[in-house]
């Protein structure tokens, strides 16, 4: 007696069992793909293949549905408050949020002016833990709370300021060749803006990596002056 066949499946998959972490990563390909404004519920809802009122379950509103997908990014930041070698950290932490930048640049208004609109103690947790962490490294290496507090203000001021200048769209015709043109320079007064249009070329030679670790370098050097004069102590 012949056995019976084993049918296989041909139906669609089952459907994966909804959590946080699905919901938000989803919210996070959408924003990827299509920008901030594409990610809505009903939107998030039809890539999921589920009724957007299941989602609230999840995320309470679109504001924190945007902080779900801060907080997903930044979780990939990690800090090690115990490195002794704070200079290497606070440069290593800079490369990677700049390389989280530019994988997730849709998501770049979150983490620089998002913040802005929310109190500090109000804020999503996972988007306070790398400023804890950092105050937690700054204070082992000898700063005081309050200078630690004006470095890390200092210190993701100039950074943020990195990404978005890096990020920024200059180029006016990407199909010219000509230095001056491609970065619309030929529109300047030449006798008002002689400076930038002289430095052209190294303009556009541009190298975001480098450019962050020249802009490192000096924030260090100063901040190292800075505890150097603390551990001193008065003299007279």
């Amino acid at each position: 007696m012949a056995s019976p066949k084993v049918q296989s499946p041909t139906g669609p998959a089952q459907k994966q069992k909804l959590s946080r972490e699905l919901v938000l990563t989803k919210a996070l390909e959408v924003v990827d793909a299509e920008g901030l404004e594409a990610l809505t519920m009903r939107r998030l809802g039809q890539e999921l293949g589920r009724d957007p009122m299941s989602l609230y379950r999840y995320a309470e509103n679109r504001a924190a549905l945007l902080d779900g997908v801060t907080e997903l990014v930044l979780n990939e930041l990690t800090i090690h408050p115990d490195d002794p070698d704070w200079k290497a950290q606070l440069r290593r932490i800079a490369h990677d949020l700049r390389s989280l930048a530019l994988q997730h640049p849709n998501v770049v208004p979150l983490l620089v002016t998002r913040p802005l609109s929310t109190p500090l103690g109000l804020r999503p947790l996972g988007t306070l833990r790398p400023l804890e962490q950092i105050l937690s490294l700054l204070i082992g290496a000898g700063f005081s709370p309050s200078d630690a507090l004006h470095v890390y203000r200092a210190y993701y001021g100039f950074l943020y300021g990195h990404i978005l200048n890096e990020l920024q769209e200059f180029v006016v015709d990407p199909e010219e060749n000509e230095v001056l043109l491609r970065l619309g320079l030929h529109r300047l007064p030449a006798k008002e803006f002689p400076r930038l249009r002289a430095l052209a070329p190294a303009l556009a030679d541009y190298e975001g990596s480098t450019e962050l670790d020249q802009g490192l370098s000096i924030l260090l050097s100063g901040l190292e002056a800075q505890l150097s004069l603390q551990d001193a102590g008065p003299t007279g």
